[in-house]
């Protein structure tokens, strides 16, 4: 059921979102040749602690999940780029680093993503990183009352089709509210002018996800972690974003 907030609760849900984007700036910077995964797992659970919020991953068990996730980050280096479940890996240099982080602060849910390189980056790293920070920033442009679904939809595969990417749909955005993952899915294609109307009011996560050569994902042994079938990289970007009167109101923007 898709749900619309009334402006007194978008206002409620920008703890949340001014939380989760604290908690991935501090990531990026913490980021660095030589720092373990686990590392910065670690970091945002101690400030999820010092917060008083709440993981959405803790526990998180979906039908697509072999067991409770079990941390509270999604880190997924190089050929992983969804779900990466955070383990002893040293992050080298020229790594592509993928984060994932949801939280609840008061009850309210916000949900962000950011991909970055390690150390000395390779050129094409960069330009699937700008490709896909394009595309969340076209999508967001196309959240506005009057819009439909697919129009947000059509603004992601649009750019990633002027790239030259190919656009796996199986994973996508979704509402965001009381918990992390409600409705409306967020397809990241669809045709122009289809679909449910964009109204004041309804909040979603929009999250562009790339891979250098391919659409095909596998499911890592770990159970949640996915990669490219080709071993070639990944690059994704996320944001909460509520639609209202004055436009795309992006909860999870970091300063």
């Amino acid at each position: 059921m898709i749900e619309l907030r009334t402006p007194a609760q978008v206002e409620q849900m920008r703890p949340a979102g001014r939380f989760v984007a604290d908690v991935l700036t501090a990531l990026v910077a913490k980021a660095d040749v030589g720092v373990n995964l686990l590392e910065l797992d670690a970091l945002a659970h101690a400030m999820i602690r010092e917060r008083g919020a709440e993981s959405c991953y803790l526990d998180y068990h979906p039908s697509f999940g072999a067991s409770p996730f079990g941390k509270v980050l999604c880190t997924s280096v190089n050929d992983a780029v969804l779900h990466g479940l955070p383990r002893d890996y040293v992050l080298r240099d020229g790594d592509l680093l993928s984060v994932d982080f949801a939280a609840s602060v008061d009850g309210w849910v916000s949900d962000s993503a950011v991909s970055l390189v390690v150390g000395t980056p390779r050129e094409e790293d960069l330009r699937l990183i700008e490709v896909t920070d394009r595309a969340l920033d076209a999508a967001i442009a196309a959240a506005v009352p009057g819009n439909k679904l697919g129009d947000i939809s059509f603004a992601i595969g649009e750019v990633a089709r002027a790239a030259g990417l190919t656009i796996n749909l199986q994973f996508g955005g979704h509402g965001v509210g009381r918990t992390m993952h409600g409705d409306p899915h967020v397809p990241n294609d669809g045709r122009p002018h289809r679909g449910f109307p964009l109204r004041e009011g309804l909040v979603i996560a929009i999250e562009p996800w790339f891979l250098h050569t391919t659409n095909e994902i596998y499911t890592d042994a770990d159970g949640w972690t996915l990669r490219s079938a080709d071993g070639s990289r990944g690059a994704h970007m996320e944001h909460t974003v509520a639609i209202t009167a004055d436009g795309p109101l992006v909860l999870t923007a970091r300063t």
